[in-house]
């Protein structure tokens, strides 16, 4: 699964790299993003927009926000096969903006955190869903997002037995946001990250409370 992450690269680095505008300045640089939090996307209807969204998805459908999930992640093998998913596939594609995220071993002295980043250190994207929830009372419409989740790759399979789809470069977020791509391609994107792309290093458990989002949480763990 993918629980927490970073994206801490300035704004105008992050325009520049996805061709797109930053169309909200709420958001700042985030060292440890939890769900609920409002974060930089770029969905398929605004490719040149990045927008600030909601991490929880709520589907249009949802009657009564306070008791339906909010995922915050999706597994790309079923996809196809959940209706709601299945739909916001093939029209509600988004990029979430990234540089690194978290994820916890289970090891005999307990749970480690590990932050994963690209070996390049560079922004990436992951591949997301989202979607938008109107509030019947008040008219206010609420967009929100999942990521999207796969196999491991060899790095991610000695933390974890789930990995958050990356995608691997600028042709495969374009065809990821691209509207006349069949749902078929897009889920062939849905892929594990090959593997000699990503590195990791153990840090402390600061990271364990979302309260703690400052550059000490990025620190390697003692030893």
């Amino acid at each position: 699964m993918c629980g927490r992450y970073t994206i801490i690269t300035p704004g105008p680095a992050l325009e520049q790299q996805f061709d797109a505008a930053l169309t909200d300045a709420s958001f700042g640089p985030s060292y440890n993003v939890a769900p609920s939090q409002r974060m930089p996307i770029i969905t398929n209807l605004a490719p040149h927009d990045i927008q600030a969204v909601q991490w929880g998805l709520i589907p249009g459908w949802v009657k009564d926000v306070k008791q339906a999930p909010k995922p915050i992640n999706a597994r790309a093998e079923t996809l196809p096969e959940k209706p709601s998913f299945r739909q916001l596939l093939q029209r509600r594609r988004c990029l979430v903006l990234a540089d690194s995220f978290y994820e916890w071993q289970q090891t005999q002295r307990g749970k480690i955190p590990h932050r994963i980043l690209r070996a390049d250190e560079r922004p990436f994207a992951f591949a997301g869903l989202w979607d938008e929830w109107t509030d019947r009372e008040t008219g206010e419409v609420v967009p929100t997002y999942t990521i999207i989740t796969t196999e491991p790759n060899a790095l991610m399979a000695r933390l974890h037995n789930r990995m958050p789809v990356i995608l691997p470069d600028r042709a495969a977020e374009l065809a990821w946001l691209d509207n006349s791509t069949t749902a078929a391609e897009h889920q062939a994107l849905l892929r594990p990250l090959p593997d000699g792309l990503l590195k990791e290093y153990a840090v402390t458990t600061l990271v364990n409370s979302p309260a703690h989002n400052d550059p000490a949480v990025l620190q390697p763990a003692a030893a």
